[in-house]
């Protein structure tokens, strides 16, 4: 499966910003979700969503302001990220994993400006 990943960009605080990744391959059998990396930090989860698309998952710092989807018509997931804050500051990853292969889209950064 191939993974590309679009939308970061530099917004200010309180800002949106909407985060796609489309997938190849047939790759909606897969469990999806969105991590990110910050300069000097290791890569840490931020949300995922299951093949079904009603089970998703979320880290408390982003939860009630990011919401993840999947249209499985387009392959595709979306992060939805709202009121956002400076420490959203991060390389923002795709992600699929298919029973316990993981496969991984380049990151697109997003920068909040305070």
């Amino acid at each position: 499966v191939q993974l590309q990943a679009s939308g970061g960009g530099l917004v200010q605080a309180g800002g949106s910003l909407r985060l796609s990744c489309v997938a190849s391959g047939g790759a909606f059998r897969y469990h999806m979700a969105w991590f990110r990396q910050a300069p000097g930090k290791e890569r840490e989860f931020v949300a995922s969503i299951n093949q079904s698309g009603l089970r998703k998952n979320y880290q408390d710092s982003v939860q009630g302001r990011f919401t993840i989807s999947r249209d499985a018509a387009k392959n595709t997931i979306a992060l939805q990220m709202n009121s956002l804050k400076p420490e959203d500051t991060a390389v923002y990853y795709c992600r699929a994993t298919y029973g316990k292969v993981d496969y991984w889209g380049q990151g697109t950064q997003v920068t909040v400006s305070s």
